[in-house]
C-alpha cells in the first residue's frame, strides 16, 4: 500500500506540474509584452530575462543592446553586472564553512576581524556583532547604498585600515533591519580568514565550478570584450556610458558579473531545496542549509497597504534571510530572491518555492526597476493562469488517524477507548456534545459518496472532505508531538459551496 500511495502522489504531482506548465506557456506572450513595455519606459539599452519552472529555463529573451557603441546585441550569454545579487553567494560560502565546522553563525565578528576591537558600541549595553547579524542586515550599521556602491574596488588593505579606524552604528546590533553593504564586505573578509583563500577564489572553486558557472566573473577585465554588457545612465534624453568598478574588497556585496544562462543554474539550486525529502544532498550546499538561507530571519517591515505593481494595495510582509530577501504577499504566496543595482546596472531574481516557478532579469541602465517588473510579471501570471502550488504529501500517520476517526463518526461510540486521542482531548471535548454536533451534519449531507484524501498543512495537521449526496463536510484535526502522535484537536463544519 505504501508504494501504491507513492505512485499515486507522483502521478498527481506530475499531472499538476504539466497542467501548470501548459498554463504558463500560454501566458508567455504576455510576459514578453510586459518586459518590452517596461524596457521602453525605463530607457533600458539592453535587457535579458528568463522564466524558470522546476529548475529549468522554460523561456528567455533578450531586448536591445549590451553595448551601444559596438551595436552588440543583448543575449543570455552576455555578462551583466548583477550588483547586490552577489550577496547570497557570500552567504552560501559562510554556510558551507559553518557546515564544515569551521565557524559558527553566532560567533562574534571580531573573533575573525580583530581590527574591529577599535570599534565602540553605540551604548554600553550593546551585544557583540555576530556573523548572523551580518548575514541578516542586523549588525546596526547604517544603510550605505550610495556610498557602498563606490567602495567596490578598494583593496583589502584599505578596507582593513578603514575598520581599524572604527565603525559607526546607527542602531545597536540585533534590534532591527538596516541594509548594509559593509556587513557583506566583512563576510568576504571572514571567508578569507577562515578558508585561507580570497572570497573570490573560494566562491569560484566551491560554488561556481560545482554548478558549472564558467562564465561568471569578479573582474570585468577578465571577460572577453564582446561578451561584457556596458552600463549606462539615462541623462537629458541620452544614454551616458558609466565607468566599471574593478574587483576589490567590497565585491562580496555586489561585484559579480554573470550571464542569464549561468545564473539560472544558481536559481535552480535554490529551487531544488524544496520539497523537503529524503535522498542524497548534492554540491555545493545541502538542502537544509539552502532552506535556512531562504528563511525570513530578520523582519524588514510589514506594510498594510503595499503598492503592488498591478495597482492593488494589500498587505505585504518583507524580511531578510541570509543574503536573500523574503516577501509574503496578501494571498500567502512566499517568494525569495534579491535585487541588484549599481551605476549602469539593475537586476533581480525571485522564486516562488511552493509553485516551483522563478524569474530573472538583468538590465544595463542605472538602477533599472527589474524588481518592479519581475513582481509585476509574476503577479500577472498568477492572476491570469491560476496555477496551483505543489501538493504536500500526507504523512502515513495523518492518513491512519483520518481512517480511524472516520470509523468513529458520527456516533463517537467508544471513542474514549479507541486509543487514538491525546490525553487532553476528552478534557477539552465531550463525547455527547461531539455526537450532538456531528450527527445532524452527517444527516444533512445525506449518504456518503466519498471520503477525500486528507490535505495536509504539515506532517501532523490537515483537513479532509466528506462528500455526501446533498453536500460536504470539512473535518480538521491536528496531532500531538508524542510518539505515536495522537489527535489533540478536532473541528467539523459544513463545507461552503461556491454559490454560497
Amino acid at each position: 500500500m505504501k508504494y501504491i500511495a507513492i505512485i499515486l502522489l507522483f502521478t498527481s504531482s506530475t499531472l499538476l506540474a504539466q497542467d501548470n506548465l501548459e498554463k504558463i506557456n500560454r501566458f508567455l506572450p504576455t510576459v514578453d509584452s510586459l518586459f518590452k513595455v517596461q524596457a521602453k519606459q525605463s530607457h533600458m539599452p539592453g535587457l535579458v530575462y528568463g522564466i524558470m519552472y522546476q529548475g529549468k529555463i522554460i523561456h528567455s529573451k533578450a531586448l536591445g543592446n549590451a553595448q551601444l557603441e559596438s551595436a552588440i546585441l543583448a543575449d543570455t550569454s552576455i555578462d551583466f553586472r548583477i550588483a547586490s545579487m552577489s550577496k547570497s553567494f557570500a552567504s552560501m560560502a559562510i554556510l558551507q564553512l559553518r557546515d564544515a565546522g569551521k565557524l559558527r553563525l553566532d560567533d562574534p565578528v571580531k573573533q575573525y576581524i580583530p581590527e574591529l576591537t577599535q570599534t565602540k558600541s553605540l551604548t554600553s549595553d550593546a551585544p557583540e556583532i555576530t556573523i548572523r547579524n551580518l548575514l541578516t542586515h542586523g549588525a546596526g550599521f547604517p544603510e550605505d547604498n550610495p556610498w557602498g556602491d563606490r567602495q567596490l574596488g578598494i583593496t583589502d588593505e584599505a578596507f582593513e585600515q578603514m575598520l581599524r579606524k572604527g565603525i559607526k552604528f546607527s542602531t545597536n546590533p540585533g534590534v532591527g533591519y538596516e541594509y548594509s553593504n559593509m556587513g557583506f564586505a566583512m563576510l568576504g573578509l571572514i571567508i578569507k580568514k577562515v578558508s585561507g583563500m580570497s572570497y573570490q577564489k573560494y566562491i569560484t572553486e566551491r560554488i561556481f565550478k560545482p554548478l558549472g558557472m564558467y562564465n561568471t566573473y569578479w573582474e570585468y577585465s577578465d571577460i572577453p570584450a564582446k561578451k561584457l554588457a556596458h552600463g549606462y545612465r539615462w541623462l537629458s534624453g541620452n544614454w551616458v556610458k558609466q565607468p566599471m568598478e574593478h574587483d576589490g574588497a567590497y565585491g562580496a556585496m555586489g561585484g559579480l558579473i554573470t550571464t542569464l544562462a549561468d545564473f539560472s543554474k544558481y536559481v535552480a539550486l535554490h529551487q531544488s531545496a524544496w520539497p523537503e525529502r529524503d535522498g542524497i544532498d548534492k554540491e555545493p550546499l545541502k538542502r537544509s542549509s539552502l532552506r535556512e538561507m531562504q528563511f525570513p530571519w530578520n523582519m524588514n517591515s510589514f506594510i498594510p497597504k503595499y503598492n503592488y505593481p498591478n495597482g492593488r494595495k494589500a498587505p505585504a510582509y518583507l524580511a531578510y534571510g541570509y543574503g536573500l530577501s523574503f516577501l509574503k504577499d496578501d494571498l500567502g504566496r512566499r517568494s525569495i530572491g534579491h535585487s541588484g543595482g549599481l551605476p549602469g546596472f539593475g537586476s533581480n531574481w525571485r522564486i516562488y518555492p511552493d509553485y516551483e516557478i522563478g524569474i530573472i532579469s538583468f538590465a544595463n541602465v542605472t538602477y533599472a526597476p527589474t524588481s518592479f517588473i519581475n513582481l509585476k510579471v509574476m503577479d500577472s501570471l498568477f492572476a491570469s493562469t491560476h496555477i496551483k502550488p505543489r501538493p504536500l504529501a500526507a504523512s502515513a500517520i495523518l492518513k491512519q488517524r483520518q481512517a480511524e476517526l472516520m470509523r468513529l463518526l458520527p456516533e463517537w461510540r467508544n471513542a474514549s477507548q479507541s486509543g487514538i486521542f491525546a490525553e487532553n482531548f476528552f478534557l477539552d471535548y465531550f463525547p455527547d456534545m461531539l455526537r450532538m454536533e456531528a450527527e445532524p451534519l452527517f444527516k444533512e449531507i445525506g449518504a456518503i459518496k466519498k471520503v477525500h484524501e486528507i490535505v495536509p498543512e504539515n506532517n501532523l495537521r490537515g483537513t479532509f472532505e466528506v462528500e455526501g449526496t446533498h453536500g460536504s463536510l470539512e473535518i480538521y484535526f491536528t496531532l500531538s508531538p508524542e510518539n505515536p502522535p495522537l489527535i489533540q484537536e478536532y473541528h467539523i463544519q459544513k463545507k461552503k459551496m461556491a454559490q454560497d
